[in-house]
């Protein structure tokens, strides 16, 4: 199926009655993109102006923030377009980027999750080696290498999925993610194999790793003291919320593509709006309400009556 001039065009099938609740549907995501982009944008500027706050484990919130933002601009404009548009169609092209994007950074923010694991393993258990572990040139190492090794990972399939001849052009989904697949003429085994092995080395491994320092954590903190005990609560549990949140949802973009055709649209549609809704959107208050630092800056801003 081709629109234009040697471009190959996609005709995106997710939508549930799309005619009818066209201005619903643009109404409700645009409210929601809206608030993903203030909320987080709010706590990264605050992180960036407030010198106290310039300290690692602050520096990792933003920048996992700041992926959220990125993360929901690949995919909420289109979606707004979508919706106005009486066709719902997108170019292979602009769909194959679309994919490299959401698992690039939907995997870099894996990789920080990790290193946001790390900073609090050697802050808690290791303090006094802190300051020299966890220097700027460091941070800025971790965060390049986070976002760098995802982009090499997912540029690979990307590439193979370029490659790769189609003989569906209706895709069963909204965006362009693991849905992709069901495009494919033949699934080749290179694909699959890789996919495999990305999946152990990009979310197994790091999960592993999360998982291996939080347990050393935990184990310093039942042998400490109550302010040790404070301390490890107040700057872990936000991010074991966001961990447990993320992960549940990577399970989920694992699941959909597994969904037999017969699956109920209106489920499926809802199913796949989850991995864009819930994590880039309560990411920012669970960090604003959790982080103390954090929510005296959010009060200050907000609510500067009640600090006088």
């Amino acid at each position: 199926m081709d629109c234009g001039l040697n471009v190959t065009c996609l005709n995106i099938e997710g939508y549930v009655e799309v005619d009818k609740y066209r201005y619903v549907y643009f109404v409700i995501m645009f409210i929601i993109y809206l608030l993903i982009i203030c909320f987080n944008s709010t706590i990264v500027c605050l992180i960036w102006i407030h010198k106290n706050l310039h300290e690692p484990m602050y520096i990792f919130i933003a920048a996992l923030l700041l992926n959220s933002v990125l993360f929901s601009t690949n995919i909420y404009p289109k979606l707004l377009i979508d919706v106005l548009s009486e066709k719902q169609i997108m170019s292979y092209s602009a769909c194959l980027f679309q994919y490299f994007i959401f698992y690039f950074l939907g995997t870099a923010e894996f990789l920080l999750l990790a290193a946001m694991s790390y900073d609090r393993y050697v802050s808690i258990c290791k303090p006094l080696q802190y300051p020299t572990i966890m220097r700027k040139r460091n941070i800025c190492i971790f965060l390049v290498l986070a976002w760098f090794l995802a982009a090499c990972h997912i540029a690979i399939p990307t590439i193979l999925s370029a490659e790769t001849k189609l003989c569906n052009f209706t895709l069963k989904g909204i965006f362009c993610n693991n849905a992709l697949y069901g495009l494919y003429c033949v699934r080749t085994s290179v694909i699959t194999v890789y996919g495999v092995f990305a999946l152990f080395d990009l979310l197994i491994l790091p999960f592993l790793f999360i998982i291996f320092t939080y347990t050393k954590i935990l184990i310093i903190v039942y042998r400490s003291g109550r302010e040790v005990r404070r301390k490890a609560a107040e700057t872990c549990l936000p991010h074991l919320m966001v961990l447990i949140g993320y992960s549940c949802l990577c399970i989920y973009d694992i699941a959909i593509v597994r969904v037999e055709s017969s699956f109920p649209k209106t489920a499926r549609l809802i199913m796949t709006l989850q991995l864009v809704l819930y994590h880039p959107l309560f990411n920012p208050l669970i960090y604003g309400l959790k982080m103390k630092e954090i929510s005296k800056h959010l009060n200050r801003l907000f609510c500067p009556a009640r600090i006088i």
